[in-house]
């Protein structure tokens, strides 16, 4: 799971189109945490930090995620300007299905409802996020075949 348990790969394609990740520290393990730092095109920075729920490889990851600040401290949404209505301890799943032919599947599944994903800007931002995260996948698959997420 090279590409989603190891800082300088997630530093290579977290976050939308034109934002960067300028730090990110993982303790890729049930109970461990993650802390991210997203910078805006325009150099503002926010900071997220999470748990790690469940773990199995090759075929999923459960995780929660919030607003945080430098040190992984969780801060209301409104410190970085956004209204959120977060759910307390919810979850986001990532499946990973293999679809032969060295293909894989990634499912995302969020917390947010599907409107108030799109009406915030989440979804667009996630699929943002995983667009560049497709070509790193692909180039690593074909410098090591036994790659597997």
């Amino acid at each position: 799971m090279e590409g989603v348990d190891r800082p300088k790969y997630v530093m290579q394609w977290w976050g939308p189109k034109g934002f960067s990740c300028p730090a990110c520290e993982i303790d890729f393990r049930v109970g461990g945490k993650f802390i991210l730092c997203m910078r805006t095109p325009d150099g503002q920075e926010g900071w997220n930090a999470g748990e790690y729920h469940e773990i199995v490889p090759q075929e999923k990851i459960v995780y929660s995620m919030y607003f945080s600040d430098s040190k992984g401290n969780k801060v209301e949404p409104e410190e970085y300007g956004i209204e959120h209505e977060a759910i307390d301890d919810a979850r986001d799943v990532v499946i990973f299905e293999d679809l032969g032919n060295g293909q894989t599947k990634l499912t995302l599944i969020g917390n947010d409802p599907m409107e108030s994903a799109k009406e915030s800007g989440q979804f667009e931002g996630w699929v943002e996020t995983l667009v560049k995260l497709r070509p790193l996948l692909q180039s690593w698959r074909r410098r090591n075949k036994k790659l597997k997420f």
